[in-house]
């Protein structure tokens, strides 16, 4: 009971920390802390639907899909469910940059909160969990509700989510979330391979029989089978096919001949986002570079995801939940490297946010429950980066 009573108050705690780093860069920044956001697509998109349509108006600034001369948002369209019960309430003028923020907080309490179950003291997992998601490009994401971070954020919390359910034994609300947040960032579905395999292990390890598995698992998988008939539904309506979101449609793809994945790109990534340097010498001064560095330094969780990973390996502790798991994230990470611009402008390697609850999966499977110096030091030392970092790119 007091256990659980301290696990408790820490929460109010960590909520007045993230309070208080946004309004601190609010200040700096000058980024409204609750306010819209100039790229409001997905806001938009929901007062088109409260009109009954699925096209929206031309806006010069928006990355639109133009299809059959018509324009539509070129991104999967869960955030506009979020925001459609705000647009009845505030119009055009929808709390984006606060919207950003929530899904974060809500991010970071369950992160604290699975730590806190898996035995680590909840004075370890509250600046552990804070310091997890915003020693990050995570972080950058938060200032600003624009119509890139908001669908990043959404997907983190509800990837994040589907990790906590599974370790509160809840398959159904894991492989649930995990369909959601293909809605956001599509890439999102190779999460249910290390989830699927990871409760299919434990359950048959435990003597569970392989039915009463699956029976368990089956109201997830129907569940998401309705979230995928649903968007690929909404995509055929847009742009009849059911597998396309609206980013081929864009006038750089499209017409302009661009490639939104291509295996050359990789190659062109591995400098600036595996070697690369967050501060160059830029008119003779030195400045962080705002088009993106290496992700080992901008998301330090992946970091350490690594040198679990090689620890545990030479170590023999490599189980094959833990190998499934670390499979499919450098899988997700190359998928990702293809891509064209691999986030563009932005603070460090904003991309590789979406695994970041890889490694928080690998420590909720680890035996140990405790957090070594070297990795508190370096959380700290990529925390000032980031927290400086995501005051400039916002300048």
């Amino acid at each position: 009971m007091l256990i659980r009573s301290a696990q408790k108050r820490m929460i109010p705690i960590l909520a007045a920390m993230m309070l208080l780093m946004w309004v601190i860069l609010s200040a700096l920044t000058g980024v409204s802390l609750y306010g819209k956001s100039a790229y409001n697509s997905y806001t938009l998109q929901a007062l088109s639907w409260l009109q009954g349509k699925v096209t929206v108006e031309n806006v010069w600034h928006l990355e639109l899909a133009v299809y059959q001369d018509e324009y539509y948002v070129s991104f999967p369209p869960l955030p506009s469910v979020i925001l459609l019960p705000f647009t009845l309430i505030f119009g055009v003028n929808t709390p984006d940059n606060a919207l950003v923020k929530c899904y974060a907080c809500l991010a970071v309490i369950l992160i604290y909160k699975a730590l806190c179950a898996r035995g680590y003291d909840p004075s370890v997992s509250a600046p552990y969990a804070f310091l997890f998601a915003f020693s990050s490009s995570l972080l950058s994401l938060t200032v600003e509700g624009a119509v890139w971070y908001h669908a990043q954020v959404l997907a983190f919390l509800l990837t994040t989510a589907a990790v906590s359910a599974l370790i509160f034994d809840k398959p159904t609300w894991a492989l649930f979330l995990i369909a959601l947040s293909v809605a956001c960032r599509p890439f999102d579905a190779l999460y249910l391979i290390p989830v699927i395999f990871a409760y299919v292990y434990l359950e048959l390890r435990s003597g569970e029989g392989i039915l009463n598995v699956f029976r368990r698992l089956l109201p997830g998988i129907l569940l998401g089978l309705l979230v995928a008939f649903a968007i690929g539904t909404y995509n055929y309506a847009r742009f009849k096919s059911p597998f396309e979101f609206g980013h081929n449609y864009l006038p750089e793809f499209s017409t302009q001949g661009g490639v939104q994945f291509s295996l050359s790109k990789v190659p062109e990534h591995i400098n600036p986002f595996v070697i690369g340097l967050p501060f160059s010498l830029q008119d003779g001064v030195l400045k962080i570079n705002r088009f993106g560095f290496s992700f080992l330094i901008a998301c330090p969780a992946l970091l350490i995801l690594i040198v679990m990973f090689v620890r545990d390996l030479f170590t023999r502790r490599l189980n094959a939940m833990k190998t499934v798991l670390f499979i499919t994230f450098f899988v997700h990470l190359f998928l990702l490297f293809m891509h064209r611009t691999f986030g563009a402008f932005q603070y460090g390697a904003r991309y590789c946010v979406d695994l970041m609850p890889y490694a928080f999966f690998y420590r909720l499977m680890d035996d140990k429950n405790s957090v070594h110096k070297l990795e508190w030091g370096y959380l700290l030392c990529t925390f000032a980066l980031s927290f400086y970092g995501s005051a400039m790119i916002h300048l």
